[in-house]
């Protein structure tokens, strides 16, 4: 097998069984037949899979490395992912960890448009970190989402996009909300000179999405947002793949959904698929992610990998205003900080403390 690339699994067994476990999940993630059923010798010498090593981590768990013939992923995105994880994601012992692709594999991925470098040039930002905010709750009306859209742009937030619960719901449309929001941004923007950017949430069927990204083109809208775990990774790869002119901030619902481990769902798989800019959970908010898995997401967003480019990372979660410098020294400058419900606390005084938020991300950035 010499066109072939590596899977890293994390999978729960007893010594005794896990040479016999990591060869199921060979024959599983290949032909998904038993070995001694396999009779072409051209199918058992080029398409079915090896256990290329398995080593202790500890408490009866292994780290098994997988290695899958390019072939049979047809170069598709979803069959790549059904390749990686199809049937062994159905069993509760295993862990998809890591993958590892030459460089001419991984051509076959769009990657980012866009990337860290397109999108500080979308914003007007070529050196400091990133703001975002988010348009929350639901329940607003497009025209009051719209006026936080424009307090939003004038306190010079770069990205202020849609709750992703924001949808096409009754009390907020969305060609009505997209249509407010864009023209208070932009409006803002012509008053201050600044970039900032109105991040629609695009969810839907396939049909639903396509006509979204139609009616976002015709209104100048230069970022959108997906959930690529609720309506397709591969809805998200070939949104990048027709080159929409938009930047693709990609959200993390429903990520939890698989035992896929962060660090290669959100910091390689959703770039792979085209994502410019990742958010997921930061460390100390609401959610469980340690230190330590938030720096290797973030890092696989940045590396070097072949000819894909760089995608922003993007913490979030109950992220606190108080919070930025203790981000910024985390993370560096190419980072794009979220935060949400700290600005709104604010009150009556959103307007102001939301600049607050924008001149510590500058001055922090500016170290």
């Amino acid at each position: 097998m010499q066109d072939a690339f590596s899977v890293i699994y994390h999978v729960r067994s007893t010594p005794k069984e896990i040479a016999g476990r990591a060869e199921a999940i060979a024959l599983e993630q290949s032909v998904e037949l038993p070995r001694a059923a396999v009779r072409d010798p051209h199918i058992a010498e080029n398409i079915l899979a090896r256990v290329e090593s398995i080593a202790p981590l500890g408490d009866d768990q292994f780290e098994v490395v997988i290695r899958l013939a390019r072939a049979t992923t047809g170069d598709e995105p979803a069959q790549w992912l059904n390749m990686l994880f199809g049937n062994t994601s159905l069993q509760e012992d295993v862990l998809l960890v890591d993958v590892a692709m030459p460089e001419e594999m991984l051509a076959a991925f769009i990657g980012p448009r866009f990337g860290v470098e397109g999108l500080r040039k979308l914003v007007g930002a070529e050196e400091r970190p990133l703001t975002c905010t988010a348009l929350k709750p639901q329940g607003l009306s497009s025209a009051q989402l719209a006026d936080l859209c424009g307090l939003f742009a004038r306190a010079g937030i770069d990205l202020i996009k849609d709750d992703h619960g924001l949808a096409n719901q009754r009390f907020s449309p969305f060609a009505e909300r997209v249509a407010r929001c864009q023209v208070a941004v932009e409006q803002a923007n012509a008053e201050t000179g600044r970039r900032c950017c109105y991040v629609p949430n695009l969810i839907g069927s396939p049909r639903q999405i396509a006509e979204q990204v139609r009616l976002c083109r015709e209104l100048g809208v230069r970022v959108v947002m997906i959930e690529p775990m609720l309506v397709g990774m591969a809805l998200m790869h070939e949104l990048a793949a027709s080159d929409p002119g938009m930047a693709i901030l990609a959200h993390p619902a429903f990520g939890g959904a698989l035992r896929i481990a962060p660090a290669l769902l959100f910091g390689k798989i959703f770039r792979l698929f085209g994502a410019d800019a990742v958010i997921y959970p930061n460390y100390g908010g609401r959610f469980s992610y340690s230190p330590q898995t938030c720096k290797a997401l973030a890092e696989n967003l940045l590396h070097p990998w072949g000819g894909v480019k760089p995608a922003f990372p993007v913490p979030a979660g109950g992220m606190q205003v108080d919070r930025v410098q203790e981000m910024l020294d985390f993370y560096g400058k190419d980072v794009i900080l979220l935060i949400g419900g700290s600005l709104y606390m604010a009150g009556d005084a959103l307007l102001e403390r939301s600049r607050t938020f924008v001149e510590n991300v500058q001055k922090g950035g500016a170290r």
